[in-house]
């Protein structure tokens, strides 16, 4: 499962619904110097992602972009129809990487993947992605798609450091993709993360997003608005942690997810 590296980090555009905010947002990003930008049929904002990239003064060819196909779209006839219609709305030709959102509702395994392959073939999709996937569906999944497997995206932070999924990734040579990455910001108050922080003199925004760009093949897609907190997110991928704020950083007792699932278990 080879190819081209998925751009680190990137912008994850999950609850960025305000049109205006959100273009003004991936506008923004892509000035400072983001170039992948993550959004989702379920988001309900590829419009205005498309605009922003279209406002950006960064040529199309420099932008990773990814979207997902809503659960209740992976019937094989919905998900050709519904990724042309995310293509007119954010106004591309052909999407970077597309992914299933999640193993649930539709998806259908020998139905749904074939038609991700029909997308790669047409052109429209470059690269294949899963979200929300565990090791045996992606076993699963591999088994059954033609394109390779280039991303899996999940929930992955400090409190959730998905290392059998890490080590999955590495083996079979995707991108781990980290959405969520700041924990939804409750992990800031972790003693671990505020001993480096302090250590370091960093913020723990700063610190988590470097602690997960250690971890190679780790994509993190941090979410932010405001051009300060833009530039921070993107200055992490420049920190290099020692290893011992790494140990620190593992040594975390805490284990927990804090993103909740839309339709039960993830797994």
């Amino acid at each position: 499962m080879t190819g081209e590296r998925v751009p680190s980090p990137g912008l994850g555009t999950s609850g960025n619904d305000d049109p205006d905010q959100c273009a003004r947002t991936v506008e923004a990003a892509l000035e400072i110097g983001y170039r992948h930008v993550d959004t989702a049929q379920m988001y309900d904002n590829e419009a205005a992602v498309g605009t922003g990239i279209s406002r950006a003064p960064v040529s199309r060819d420099d932008v990773f972009v990814a979207s997902k196909v809503h659960p209740r779209n992976l019937a094989p006839e919905d998900v050709r129809e519904t990724t042309r219609e995310s293509l007119d709305r954010l106004g591309l030709d052909t999407l970077d990487l597309l992914y299933v959102h999640w193993p649930a509702v539709a998806y259908e395994p020998e139905a749904t993947l074939p038609a991700f392959d029909d997308l790669v073939d047409r052109g429209l999709v470059r690269h294949v992605g899963v979200s929300n996937f565990s090791p045996a569906l992606i076993e699963e999944a591999a088994g059954i798609l033609d394109a390779p497997i280039r991303a899996c995206q999940v929930e992955m932070h400090p409190l959730l450091p998905q290392r059998e999924l890490l080590a999955d990734a590495r083996e079979r040579g995707y991108a781990l993709v980290a959405y969520a990455p700041l924990g939804q910001t409750e992990i800031f108050d972790t003693p671990e993360i505020r001993e480096v922080a302090d250590r370091r003199d960093l913020t723990p925004a700063q610190v988590c997003l470097a602690w997960l760009e250690a971890q190679d093949p780790v994509v993190p897609i941090p979410k932010a608005t405001g051009t300060s907190h833009l530039q921070e997110n993107f200055e992490s991928s420049t920190i290099h942690l020692s290893d011992e704020d790494l140990r620190t950083i593992d040594g975390i007792d805490q284990r927990r997810r804090l993103v909740d699932p839309p339709w039960g278990p993830w797994n």
